[in-house]
């Protein structure tokens, strides 16, 4: 074994900044990663504006000054620092979006891979992610880390559905705690004490739910088996892996990741697990 995977991310807001490093901190818990946040920066839509490409060509550009300066060039750097640093950019998918997912994630994929003509061998510790609808949407996965830290007078459940098609779950939370507590929802002080109780099998129990989240865990488990454990994605190391290490594979058991549901958009950046289960 190497050391840890390091896994650096990029990330489009304030509650993703603050949070995200505990929120997937919980696939290190066998020692395998670490996360941090490298750079914050703003969401981005698809270029579609014939204008701004035709004055990007002018200009000698393939990508936007701004996407090479706060996406590429951090990205590089970070893994340039060792075959075991990896990057994740992590954005929002709001539901107005969705429907261009692949346009969005084209774009970020874009201004990481632009400034890797040198090093095509980091495109792979690369990855783009979505949040869906947003980072809120999976605390309704897990009711009691929502009712741990309320104390509703009520006996809250797990959301009926796919979390992920809740349309406006900031919202929902807001008027939540205008009913039961009298308050508006803090995204960061009430979000941060939902994050550290909030239970990340609860949340991925479900294999036919959250197709989005499982798509960027499995990357990052695919991420850890190659830096870490230092072996090839096959059936027969996965085998070996259950063997050896019984605490890292009960991961890709409790978050379904051989037989879940994949985000389609995402999946293609995976090695194995996204092929297993198409």
């Amino acid at each position: 074994m190497s050391e840890a995977v390091h896994f650096g991310l990029i990330v489009t807001g304030k509650g993703e900044h603050q949070f995200l490093p505990t929120f997937l901190g919980a696939l290190g818990r066998t020692g395998a990663a670490t996360f941090e946040v490298i750079r914050k920066t703003s969401q981005r839509s698809p270029i579609i504006s014939q204008q701004r490409r035709l004055k990007m060509v002018g200009e000698g550009k393939i990508i936007p000054s701004e996407d090479e300066n706060e996406i590429g060039i951090p990205a590089r750097q970070f893994m340039a620092l060792s075959p075991s640093h990896c990057v994740i950019l992590i954005d929002d998918l709001e539901h107005s979006a969705a429907e261009q997912a692949n346009e969005k994630l084209g774009r970020y994929r874009i201004a990481i891979d632009a400034l890797l003509t040198r090093q095509p061998e980091f495109k792979i510790r690369a990855a783009v992610h979505f949040l869906v609808n947003m980072l809120e949407a999976y605390y309704f996965a897990d009711a009691q880390a929502i009712q741990k830290h309320f104390n509703f007078p009520i006996q809250w459940v797990d959301y009926p559905g796919d979390v992920e098609t809740i349309v406006h779950p900031k919202g929902d939370l807001n008027a939540l705690c205008n009913q039961y507590v009298g308050r508006v929802f803090h995204e960061i002080d009430d979000g941060w004490a939902i994050i550290r109780r909030l239970d990340l099998n609860q949340v991925l129990s479900n294999p036919n739910t959250c197709a989005w989240l499982r798509t960027l865990f499995a990357w990052c488990i695919e991420k850890m088996i190659q830096c870490h454990y230092g072996l090839e994605l096959t059936l027969e190391n996965l085998t070996l892996l259950q063997e050896i290490e019984p605490d890292f594979y009960q991961m890709i058991d409790d978050f379904h990741l051989t037989q879940g549901r994949y985000a389609p958009a995402p999946q293609a950046q995976l090695v194995y697990f996204g092929k297993a289960a198409a």
